[in-house]
């Protein structure tokens, strides 16, 4: 079992209530870490540390290129150890180790992407009058807090703190106390580094302790948070206390709409693997499937063949659907199922399943629901494992309606050859992604992510995600 340790101003050290949390492996329920239960104390020593290393020149003096190297040497250290790394977050999160693999290259393509940016941030200037010269520049926004769920550690870690870091900010990262392992390995990795002390900061801890004061602190300058909408809701609040800016990527329940004219096979591909990924446990999966009427019974009918064939196993063990993260996390997913039986049609799944040697996991077939009500909880409220629910839809107008009928707006996929149509849905369906013949475009590392409506607000990712971590100021000057 490994002893995690929080890493505050360029020390390893241990929470000062000196208490500890246990970290298990989902598959199979053994303790495979312990981290210190980091609390309001411990965030302030972090975002102190933070907060005089933003204040130094020896960090103000790294030039932009300079910080293009920093990120760049990370990203080479995470492809050095990307065995180790996608088996750490396989056995953290409990998904098949092929994800984890996945995972770890989003990790260093988001280094690598940010690395090549950070010289590249540029101002404007404006035109007044004569004798005036009047430009903008872009200056990093100070400290910033990052709070990490525990589904995508090592990505969500990776794109917002490398974008932080390439525009010159400090940070201060809570990872979830689930799923801490990849960070502390980064942490590893900036401390290798040898940066000025206070420059990368880990913290770790439950969330209503070491997050709650995090998002609270007042010298934390940006927070980003991913997860429920609930905590959102709660870190935003805590936030505007301060009338500090967030980031918030939350839930989603995204659809996925197929008209008869699409390519078949491939459109099968992409649903089923848009609600598996990672069990379901994403808040963009594509866990509403819209299927045009005249074409439902066959579509259908091969969604429930895929889904049988898939199978559910441990992590490491590299099967198709791993283990739900948590024993709160599963009940919540058989609630659901629970009141599949009663209002809906359970056309495959649905049942818990028994992994041989792993039987403190927490396993679920992959479950198919039909004939959902649109207004129902199936229908309006995240899931969050591998449960796919069907509607249908007669025309386009139809489909639209279905498709904007919740109260999230974060991905959208269109499966059609006509063209003009998916171009007509991409441009009326309230979604910060559409994708069109295809579901996540690779993973997405330069693509703007973020969400409509209660899905959040905000950008990760791509050019735009450098915007968060700086303020514009503007500067006028007079000459003769």
């Amino acid at each position: 079992m490994q002893q995690i340790k929080m890493y505050i101003d360029g020390e390893w050290v241990e929470a000062s209530g000196g208490t500890v949390l246990d970290v298990k492996n989902p598959s199979n329920g053994e303790v495979i870490a312990s981290i210190p239960a980091g609390k309001a104390e411990d965030v302030d020593r972090a975002v102190q540390a933070a907060k005089r290393a933003f204040q130094d020149e020896s960090w103000r003096k790294v030039k932009p290129h300079e910080r293009g190297d920093i990120l760049y040497a990370i990203a080479e250290k995470l492809k050095s150890d990307r065995d180790e790394l996608a088996k750490l977050e396989s056995m953290d999160v409990g998904k098949p180790l092929t994800q984890g693999y996945a995972d770890v290259d989003a990790a260093i393509r988001y280094f690598r992407f940010y690395a090549g940016a950070a010289d590249k941030v540029m101002g404007d200037t404006i035109p007044i009058e004569d004798g005036l010269i009047d430009y903008v520049v872009r200056e990093p926004v100070g400290v910033t807090a990052h709070i990490i769920p525990w589904n995508y550690p090592i990505q969500i870690i990776s794109r917002s703190v490398a974008a932080a870091i390439a525009t010159g900010n400090t940070v201060v990262v809570k990872s979830a106390e689930d799923t801490p392992m990849t960070a502390n390995k980064l942490a590893a990795y900036f401390d290798e580094l040898k940066l000025p002390n206070g420059v990368f900061n880990h913290v770790t801890g439950l969330g209503q302790d070491a997050g709650a004061a995090l998002s609270a602190h007042p010298l934390v300058n940006h927070v980003t948070f991913t997860g429920s909408v609930q905590t959102g809701v709660a870190v935003a609040k805590a936030a505007m206390e301060n009338v500090v800016p967030v980031t918030l990527e939350l839930g989603g329940k995204s659809p996925n709409i197929v008209f008869a004219d699409c390519d078949v096979e491939r459109t099968v591909q992409g649903v089923v693997r848009a609600i598996i990924q990672n069990a379901g446990q994403t808040c963009s999966a594509g866990s509403r499937l819209l299927v045009e009427s005249s074409f439902k019974d066959e579509f259908l009918e091969k969604v429930v063949e895929a889904f049988k064939r898939l199978e559910v196993g441990q992590g490491l063990d590299d099967k198709d659907i791993g283990p739900i993260l948590n024993e709160k996390q599963f009940n919540r997913v058989k609630e659901f199922i629970t009141l599949a039986r009663q209002e809906a049609e359970i056309l495959v799944g649905g049942k818990q399943v028994t992994v041989e040697g792993a039987e403190k996991g927490f396993y679920i077939e992959p479950t198919v629901i039909d004939g959902v009500d649109p207004n129902s909880r199936l229908a309006q409220e995240e899931i969050f494992g591998p449960v796919l629910t069907v509607f249908t839809f007669d025309d386009t107008e139809e489909a639209l309606k279905l498709a904007n009928s919740t109260d999230y707006g974060l991905v959208t996929g269109i499966w059609t050859k006509d063209i003009s149509r998916a171009h007509y849905l991409s441009s009326r369906i309230d979604s910060g992604q559409v994708f069109i013949n295809n579901y996540g475009a690779g993973g997405g590392v330069q693509m703007p992510f973020g969400g409509y409506k209660r899905s959040g607000f905000g950008r990760e990712k791509g050019w735009i995600a450098l915007y968060n971590y700086t303020q514009v100021k503007n500067v006028a000057v007079r000459y003769d």
